[in-house]
């Protein structure tokens, strides 16, 4: 905008200038020659005068003389009187008597002629510049008796020229300045508004619709500000509804149940949804602009993307893999994006996840076989043993005792059963609550040491406590110590003989850390994801060698989760298992 300013100034001053110039040269020339005409008309005058004070005059050399000094005097000019042959006989600026003939002089030769004319030279005599006028000197028969010369130095004409072009260069300097002056002025009035509109434009160019700039005068540049600023306000409406729709789109897509995937033509990522980081349980947001097979580690969602790519046609597929400590399943829809012109854009992935519904009817399907099965085992058992009584064997003292015995161990077992089936549904059930108070996480581990010692000596298996820093908190004692039961027992029971059972209990800030180690048999990774399954044994038959329901870790699990707590198990086959249980410090409103 600066060069516009400057254009506009540097074309209208250079007119200007120029123009001002042109004028002032042609006033200047035109003074100067009114004031040597006015100048060449005094002398004449003053010429005329003295010529006709002459005429009465005797025009000897000594009279001559005196005359020439009088007028001289009086007019302030050279006074030179000219005899008829040449001779000078009167001059006010030197001695007539040593000067040379005049009669070639061109004011005197344009007498001869009949003409009137003045002439500027350079006179030798006074050395300096004058101008020069003669008219003859006539007597009063009108004939000529003589000349007379006025000389009037240009000094004042040279002054007078020098003043006035001082004059008029002060005047058109003033008149330029005020040019500038206005010419700036009226420049700034023309362009503010288009710098105004110009900066606006850049603002708008850079996504600030909110910026506006005056609209000003209703002429052509306010039309145009006005112009600029409904642009502005159309964009700014424009980009809310853009942005709220965004924002409605952007909310749908985050907070929808199932998992969203968008793969461009070149198999990155353009877009994922928050539900994917809970699918994957991974920090998703850094999928974006990755190629999909780099990130994507289940070669099932991999290979169903494979197939759209080749063959551009919807596909579906149930998958399953593992999601932490259990195995989810997922309905995977996949679709080609398509152009206006049946070109391929990019796939989208829709994720839903029917591990839920899958549970359900696996609870459905396997609950009455399960139960069914864990209960006919000590019923089988009890009502094997008692015919085998019945039919004489209680009448020999070794075996009635031995089947008693059996008998007795079988029923509590059955009684054990019942009794998980029952605190598994009351935990599952909605209106279920813990009692809350506070609990000290070493005085629960003590209680559970002193009710397994027994097991533990008895296979000589090794008990130990590790306690490191506040280890209370708020939450329910009793169900916390049949969490710590149930684990401690599961170490105990699937540790050989000899082993030990580490329990470590470490208090952070808001946190309180149970961690429960053995040395025992281990599981494998391929059953790590089941073991919080009802029923779900690693090892049938020593579990119910052992007395053991099936029901113990998914009871722990859901009463880990009712106290708002997290949960971990890492464990590697012959060498041990750890459980990790994180249980918050305060009660979360």
């Amino acid at each position: 905008m600066y060069k516009l300013r400057i254009k506009i100034m540097v074309a209208v001053l250079s007119i200007t200038l120029l123009v001002l110039t042109g004028v002032g040269i042609v006033i200047g020339q035109l003074y100067q020659d009114f004031y040597i005409n006015y100048v060449t008309e005094r002398v004449e005058k003053e010429a005329n005068l003295a010529a006709y004070m002459l005429a009465t005059e005797r025009l000897d050399l000594e009279n001559a003389q005196k005359k020439a000094l009088e007028i001289s005097t009086l007019l302030d000019s050279r006074v030179t009187i000219i005899d008829l042959d040449g001779t000078v006989i009167g001059e006010s600026a030197e001695n007539p008597v040593t000067m040379d003939n005049h009669l070639d002089r061109p004011e005197i030769e344009a007498v001869e002629m009949g003409k009137h004319a003045s002439y500027i030279r350079y006179s030798e005599t006074v050395h300096d510049e004058l101008l020069y006028y003669a008219v003859p000197i006539l007597d009063e028969n009108a004939s000529k008796i003589g000349y007379l010369r006025l000389g009037l130095s240009t000094d004042t004409l040279a002054e007078m020229s020098e003043m006035i072009w001082w004059i008029l260069g002060i005047s058109f300097t003033v008149a330029f300045v005020i040019i500038v002056s206005i010419t700036y002025r009226v420049t700034n009035e023309m362009t503010r508004p288009i710098e105004s509109a110009t900066v606006v434009a850049n603002e708008l160019a850079e996504g600030n619709y909110k910026a506006r700039t005056s609209e000003g005068k209703r002429d052509e540049i306010g039309q145009l500000t006005r112009s600029i600023n409904i642009l502005a306000f159309n964009l700014e409406q424009l980009t809310k509804r853009h942005e709220a729709q965004k924002e409605r789109m952007e909310t749908l897509i985050d907070n929808m149940g199932s998992g969203l995937i968008l793969i461009n033509t070149k198999g990155d990522i353009s877009l994922i949804n928050r539900t994917c980081r809970d699918i994957f349980q991974e920090n998703t947001d850094l999928w974006k602009h990755e190629l999909y097979h780099d990130v994507i580690k289940h070669k099932e969602v991999i290979k169903i993307v494979q197939t759209i790519f080749l063959t551009e046609k919807k596909q579906r597929a149930h998958i399953s893999f593992p999601v932490q400590l259990e195995v989810r399943h997922f309905d995977v829809y996949g679709a080609p994006v398509m152009s206006n012109r049946d070109k391929l854009k990019g796939i989208v992935l829709v994720l839903h996840d029917m591990t839920e519904l899958k549970k359900l009817e696996q609870v459905r399907t396997d609950f009455v076989a399960n139960v069914s099965h864990e209960l006919k085992t000590p019923v089988t058992s009890i009502k094997g043993f008692t015919e085998t009584l019945l039919d004489g064997a209680m009448n020999t003292e070794s075996l009635r005792e031995k089947f008693l015995t059996i008998i007795a161990k079988e029923s509590e077992r059955l009684q054990n059963l019942i009794q998980d089936l029952l605190d598994l549904s009351r935990i599952e059930q909605a209106y279920f609550q813990l009692n809350w108070q506070r609990t000290n996480l070493q005085v629960v581990v003590g209680e559970v040491f002193d009710l397994l010692k027994d097991k533990a000596k008895a296979k000589q298996i090794d008990l130990q406590v590790n306690t490191e820093g506040d280890v209370t908190l708020e939450g329910d004692t009793e169900r916390i110590k049949q969490i710590a039961i149930n684990l401690i027992n599961n170490g105990i029971m699937y540790t050989p003989q000899g082993g030990s059972v580490h329990v470590s209990l470490k208090g952070e800030q808001d946190t309180v850390i149970l961690e429960i180690s053995d040395t025992g048999v281990g599981i494998g990774e391929n059953e790590l994801p089941r073991i919080f399954e009802r029923f779900y044994r690693v090892d049938r038959a020593r579990s119910r060698n052992s007395g053991g329901t099936g029901l113990g870790l998914a009871i722990v699990k859901h009463l880990v989760e009712a106290h708002h707590g997290k949960m971990a198990v890492t464990s590697k086959l012959g060498e041990g298992t750890t459980f990790t249980i994180k249980l918050k410090r305060y009660r979360e409103e």
